[in-house]
């Protein structure tokens, strides 16, 4: 097999706020090249005394790596999200080990959603709603489409959102799991 049919492949990340909430989910599929590793990975976790939601998408390794500096960064700022979201950006930018990660992270607290990147990406979607990972494209466009026809709650949509995912993209499944701040 190539290097690229060998890779591993994992999830969707989906986060959405409404009326005051932020839920933020994720399937549990993992793949190596055309095969299914696992199908109940927990990729969302509650950080910094249970106020701030992250979820992952890309090499868990990796990710792990980067949840466990983002939670340093979280204890030096005081829970200040945006501030240890930039200063993870920066060294994830700068330090030749990080450099080489592979994922991407999504954090969200009761004020802010972002998605951390490694070329020294802050971002802050406008319309708050996050999506990473395979499956991202399928659930950003469900949860636009449950955002402006319906008045469901925060966490239903996300869990609809990786739902209608799960069911188009093959680096996704239906085993959800969702927090909501």
């Amino acid at each position: 097999m190539t290097d690229e049919a060998m890779r591993i492949r994992s999830t969707t990340i989906l986060s959405v706020r409404r009326d005051g909430q932020v839920a933020m989910g994720g399937d549990g599929q993992v793949t190596l090249g055309h095969s299914i590793l696992k199908a109940d990975a927990v990729k969302v976790r509650r950080l910094y005394k249970n106020r701030v939601l992250s979820g992952f998408a890309g090499s868990a390794a990796d990710a792990f790596a980067l949840l466990e500096r983002f939670e340093g960064k979280l204890e030096e700022f005081k829970g200040n999200t945006r501030r240890a979201a930039i200063e993870l950006a920066k060294d994830w930018r700068t330090d030749k080990a990080l450099r080489r990660l592979e994922s991407l992270l999504a954090v969200a607290d009761a004020d802010f959603s972002l998605i951390i990147g490694g070329n020294g990406d802050v971002i802050e979607p406008t319309d708050g709603i996050i999506a990473i990972g395979s499956g991202a494209d399928c659930a950003l466009s469900a949860t636009r489409a449950l955002m402006s026809h319906s008045s469901l709650a925060a966490k239903d949509i996300v869990e609809t959102g990786l739902k209608i995912a799960g069911e188009i993209n093959i680096y996704a499944n239906q085993n959800i799991t969702v927090e909501i701040l």
